[in-house]
Parts: C-alpha cells; sequence; structure tokens
C-alpha cells in the first residue's frame, strides 16, 4: 500500500514539472504548516494559531516582506481538520503586494494500524495590488526635482479565485507528502494580458533518527531529518535540513539549493534557533546568502509564533488525534 502510494506522488510530481513570478518562501516550513500544505488544516490537539513574519534581503533598496497568519482546529469526531489561512507580500518601491485568504479543510484515513493518510484542499482569495504614486517614472523627472503624477493609474487591480491541493502520508516516525498550488492559475496582470500565476509543487517529507520520550506521551530529545522540493514555472529548488529537539529547545541547520536539484545551486544556509512549550513555539532563523550575493543582501530575518490551545470544556470526550511527527519550525 506505501509503495503503491509513492507510486502516485512520482506520477504527480510527472505531471506537473511544467508548471510559469515565484510565491514567497518561509525558512521554517513546519512553522507555517498551512502554507505549506492544507492538509496540516486541523493536526493539532484542539485549536492552533500561528503568525509569521520574513525580511528579505534587508540590505537591497525597498520592501521584501511577508506576513501570514493562521487559524485552525482540530475535529477528531469527524477525522477532519478546518483553518483560515490569510498572508500577505509586499515588494519593491512601488508596493507590489499580493494578498491571499483561503478556507481550508483535509481529512485523516487509516491506511493500516501504523500509516495514515491526510488530503487536504484550499479554497482561496487572490488579489494583487500596487501604489503606483510611490513610482517615479521619466516624464516625473524634472531640472528641480519630480513632480507627482497628475493622471490616474492606467490599471486596475487585481482579484480572483485560486485553489490547492495536497497530500500527506506518515506513520509515528515519517513523513512525506505534496502540494499543487494554484492550480486554478489565477490572473496576474494588471493590463489584462494572458500573464497568470504558474502552478507551484511541493514534495517535502522527513523521518525522525532518534526519539526519547517521557512518561510514553510526552518528547524529550528528538533528531529529525527533512527535505522541501519546490517547482514553479521553470524554477525549481531543494532544500535539505537537520532538527535537534531537546527540551524545551530546538536548533535547526539546513541548505538550500542542492546541487543537481536546483534551478540555481548553493543559495543560502539556515539557522535557526526555537522554544517550545506544550502552548507555545517560537522560533527565529537567518537565511545567511552563500550565492553571488553574498555582499549586497543582507540575508533574511524570519520569526514564527504558534500558540495551541484546548476549550478545556469539563467532562469532554474530546477523541485524540493521531501525531504527525514532523518539526514544529
Amino acid at each position: 500500500m506505501f509503495r503503491r502510494i509513492l507510486n502516485i506522488l512520482l506520477l504527480t510530481f510527472i505531471l506537473f514539472v511544467d508548471g510559469y513570478s515565484q510565491d514567497p518562501t518561509f525558512s521554517q516550513f513546519y512553522a507555517n504548516p498551512l502554507y505549506l500544505s492544507p492538509s496540516f488544516a486541523g493536526a493539532t490537539e484542539e485549536y492552533r494559531f500561528s503568525m509569521n513574519y520574513r525580511d528579505q534581503w534587508p540590505a537591497i533598496p525597498g520592501v521584501f516582506h511577508t506576513y501570514s497568519f493562521a487559524f485552525d482546529k482540530a475535529m477528531p469526531n469527524f477525522n477532519s481538520g478546518i483553518g483560515v489561512l490569510a498572508t500577505y507580500d509586499v515588494a519593491g518601491s512601488g508596493d507590489l503586494s499580493t494578498t491571499n485568504i483561503g478556507l481550508l479543510y483535509s481529512y485523516d484515513f487509516n491506511i493500516n494500524r501504523e500509516w495514515h493518510i491526510r488530503p487536504g484542499v484550499n479554497f482561496k482569495f487572490y488579489y494583487l495590488g500596487l501604489d503606483i504614486y510611490k513610482l517615479v517614472f521619466n516624464s516625473q523627472i524634472s531640472g528641480s526635482g519630480t513632480t507627482p503624477p497628475v493622471t490616474p493609474p492606467p490599471f486596475d487591480k487585481v482579484a480572483d479565485v485560486d485553489f490547492a491541493t495536497s497530500a500527506l502520508v506518515y506513520n509515528d516516525r515519517i513523513w512525506g507528502g505534496f502540494t499543487l498550488d494554484h492550480l486554478l492559475v489565477p490572473k496576474t496582470s494588471f493590463y489584462g494580458d494572458e500573464a497568470k500565476v504558474p502552478i507551484k509543487f511541493n514534495l517535502y517529507g522527513g523521518v525522525q533518527i532518534l526519539k526519547k520520550t517521557r512518561l510514553r506521551t510526552k518528547l524529550k530529545e528528538v533528531l529529525s531529518v527533512a527535505m522541501n522540493f519546490q517547482k514553479q514555472a521553470r524554477f525549481y529548488q531543494t532544500d535539505i535540513g537537520l532538527y535537534y529537539y531537546k527540551d524545551p529547545l530546538i536548533f535547526g541547520l539546513w541548505y538550500r539549493g542542492i546541487p543537481f536539484v536546483t534551478s540555481q545551486a548553493g543559495d543560502a544556509i539556515i539557522g535557526l534557533v526555537g522554544f517550545k512549550t506544550e502552548q507555545f513555539h517560537i522560533g527565529y532563523s537567518y537565511d545567511f546568502t552563500v550565492s553571488n550575493l553574498l555582499s549586497s543582501t543582507g540575508g533574511a530575518h524570519e520569526i514564527s509564533l504558534i500558540y495551541e490551545f484546548t476549550s478545556f470544556t469539563i467532562g469532554s470526550q474530546r477523541r485524540k488525534i493521531r501525531a504527525i511527527p514532523c518539526p514544529e519550525f
């Protein structure tokens, strides 16, 4: 059964490798699980709220900031999870912005006593904006400086709908899955041209190679190795890394741009440090650029915050979910 599932994942990859602008990428993949895959919706004890912020290339003029806010809820009596995900990305001096607001759903199937498969979907609203009054054109430049534009923007802001689907396979120590995003290829041209957001493909997974628990359930020490492959249009990228958790601290080290499986090999080395309790997960990571842009970008900073909580209903009989073994950062 597991081999059959792997064959399906590989076939899906082959069908969608030729997918055309790129989405923002978070270094802390699993600290933003709903962004990585709709299959993670509701993969928590009951409620989960997460916030993520990324400052990309702070040394370059203009801004490259990405914000993400998510809320999801487990519905173990229905083997399901639901969630809401909002992302906002702004780039450049003209505040070119992309906003996505989506509703997510996932369902957990028991393949057998050991393996689970969790498909998921994300229906979302897509909005593309630009502040033209922050841009300076040749016609505005004069000997005394610049003059403001006197005509309204020659374009309309863009709104569309989009859809993503995913599947996640896991047991107590291994996980793997894929995500297909932008399946409705939303439009992305301010002038009504045939420009679309290209389909994005993610293949991710990992294994816990060391696992120690306390009182059978509470994790005490874990060492995990994980990978993440992304492809969008003609660009593709493979990252691999290690996570080490020693209650309550977690450390991570990633390499972005594995040679031969990345369109431009050698992008960044990523260091992570985090603090984790039963309810709060706080993480900070820094991307140290190792490409030709080494001296000009300033790397990238990323902060994540996750808060998990329950309703504390007296006498409630909630069914426990099967924990997915992937890291929280």
